[in-house]
């Protein structure tokens, strides 16, 4: 490897360092819940490095929605593996509806996690935002039938919504039972729907 490439290949490993630690604090505390200095010492930084790596902690924040996002999707990934079509949603709902999502908010769905902050966020990271709602709904549409009568986009919207909302609404309520209840009654919803799609194909 020539040395000249070192510094620039050892300043990109130090940013996606610093975001992934941003990413885990926001997704767990929200945007307004973390500074730059708890970032960077998370990162094992000092806090006047940062500034060699963002303008702003707005700049740190939009490049951190990017990343959760782009995170989400190697996650849907790996979780479906080979599957297709509604048997690939399937295996979606079950891993996204579940305790060990709801559980783990750091390393969870943004959507989930940050739709309670975002209308108080600046323009930028509200457009990260809405192109990562974007990029799931159309990844949600490849998985779904392309016929006449039946509204794709608006049922990979309809599921984007039931389930982020079902995840922080499970977050939110102290009784671990009706947690774990608001969870089931998603999933099950939501597999009838599918059920439903599939016979009708």
């Amino acid at each position: 490897m020539p040395p000249a490439t070192m510094p620039t290949e050892r300043k990109q490993a130090t940013r996606e360092k610093i975001l992934r630690q941003a990413a885990r604090a926001m997704r767990a505390h929200g945007p307004a819940g973390v500074g730059v200095a708890e970032i960077m010492r998370a990162a094992g930084l000092t806090h006047g490095g940062f500034y060699a790596h963002f303008e702003s902690k707005d700049d740190l924040v939009t490049e951190a929605i990017r990343g959760m996002f782009a995170d989400g999707s190697a996650r849907f990934a790996s979780r479906v593996g080979a599957a297709t079509g509604i048997d690939a949603l399937r295996l979606w709902i079950d891993s996204y509806l579940s305790s060990a999502h709801r559980d783990n908010p750091g390393n969870g769905c943004a959507v989930a996690a940050l739709s309670g902050d975002l209308a108080r966020l600046n323009k930028s990271a509200r457009a990260a935002f809405d192109t990562g709602i974007e990029g799931i709904v159309a990844r949600y549409m490849r998985h779904l039938p392309q016929r006449e009568g039946f509204d794709a986009q608006g049922f990979a919207l309809a599921m984007l919504t039931q389930m982020a909302g079902a995840v922080a609404m499970a977050r939110a309520v102290a009784d671990q039972t009706l947690s774990d209840s608001i969870l089931n009654a998603a999933r099950q919803s939501l597999h009838l729907r599918l059920n439903a799609i599939e016979k009708a194909a």
